[in-house]
Order: structure tokens, then sequence, then C-alpha cells
């Protein structure tokens, strides 16, 4: 079974946008970031890519997974590890 999800984005139908308001903000955001991952696209743009588009990349998710996550949401929810 997998461990990873990306329901939001096959299921979604309202407005994609952003700067309406939250809500569509956030939408539009999840929308973005599940087509992002596809992993024909990275592929693609990941060659395309520099060194410094990369680092650019790894400390933005790194941080915001600092800033909103706790060590075992961290460990829970982004590592997919189960628990103890």
């Amino acid at each position: 079974m997998a461990k990873h999800s990306h329901r939001f984005v096959e299921t979604f139908d309202g407005f994609v946008g952003y700067g309406l308001d939250r809500q569509t903000n956030k939408n539009t955001v999840q929308m973005y970031l599940q087509k992002f991952s596809d992993d024909h696209l990275m592929e693609t743009i990941l060659e395309r890519m520099t060194d410094d588009d990369l680092t650019e990349i790894f400390e933005i998710t790194s941080k915001m997974l600092k800033k909103y996550l706790t060590e075992p949401e961290y460990h829970q929810l982004f590592l997919k590890e189960e628990e103890r």
C-alpha cells in the first residue's frame, strides 16, 4: 500500500487562483504543490534546475517543516514512520 497520497489534486473542482481569500489561496497552494510533485514533472524540472535552485527548494521546504510540524508530526506525517 502506498504511503503517500495526492487525492486533492484529483478531486478538487473549485476555483484555482491566488489572492481572492485565504481558503482559495490554501486550495491553490495545495493544488500547485501536488501537481508540482508529480513524478514526470519532477524528473523534467529537476534536470533543468541549477544547484542554487535545488538548494533553495530544499531550504524552503525544510524551513516549513521545522516551523509548522512538531518533531512527532515530522516523523509521522513527513517521514511516514510507523509509531513504535
